[in-house]
């Protein structure tokens, strides 16, 4: 049974589909099976993973919305499988509203692919909305980007809070697998006090590298 794991955070740009797409490319060059759900209206992942967003069908939102078949939905690349996404999305959430049980929606679908995956990754909305909750409600755990920046780590303490109300009310079994600094240069003090106020002492999962364009080289387009 898959480990699922969504990548959030509601503030856009702090790396979450560069996280998503280089954390599925390197899984899978370590032999795991590994799934992308793609859960963002802007497709940057499905484009990342080498899928056309533009033609993509049937993607996660038939899946969701139209009753489309999970497993008809998954597209294989050599970087890993994806479900991809494209600007139909974006209307999910309104679309929802009228759905019983709208939380679980992804939850429900994931439930179906998960028996064929060691590892699923959800690349979610830069939001705190319907979609956003859908994904907290079908991941075991949370791995969250963090920009080294004052207004991302105001962000980090809403996302907290709806994760809170996430596991009281919707998933309990709900964890943050960690935080993971971004674009971080240890040459600037804003940046090392930002680490130190996130979590320096808490686990670590690697030593990050300067920001420079070195990330960007195992970008697998």
């Amino acid at each position: 049974m898959a480990n699922i794991i969504a990548v959030v955070n509601q503030k856009g740009g702090v790396g979450k589909t560069t996280t998503t797409v280089n954390i599925t490319a390197a899984l899978r060059a370590l032999g795991k099976r590994v799934l992308l759900c793609d859960f963002d209206a802007q497709a940057n992942a499905t484009s990342g993973m080498g899928v056309d967003k533009n033609t993509a069908s049937p993607n996660v939102y038939d899946v969701l919305i139209n009753g489309a078949e999970p497993q008809k939905a998954v597209v294989s690349t050599k970087y890993g499988d994806v479900l991809p996404s494209n600007k139909t999305l974006a209307g999910a959430s309104i679309e929802m509203i009228a759905i019983p049980d709208r939380e679980h929606l992804l939850k429900n679908a994931l439930e179906q692919l998960a028996p064929s995956y060691d590892y699923i990754f959800i690349d979610c909305p830069p939001s705190l909305e319907m979609l956003t909750v859908n994904a907290l409600c079908a991941a075991g755990s949370l791995l969250v980007p963090v920009q080294c920046e004052y207004y991302a780590l105001e962000g980090l303490s809403d996302l907290l809070a709806t994760v809170r109300l996430v596991k009281r009310g919707l998933n309990p079994k709900l964890s943050i697998e960690g935080v993971l600094l971004t674009m971080f240069d240890s040459r600037t003090n804003l940046h090392y006090r930002t680490y130190l106020i996130v979590g320096g002492g808490g686990k670590r999962y690697g030593r990050g590298r300067k920001r420079n364009i070195t990330v960007y080289k195992h970008y697998p387009v």
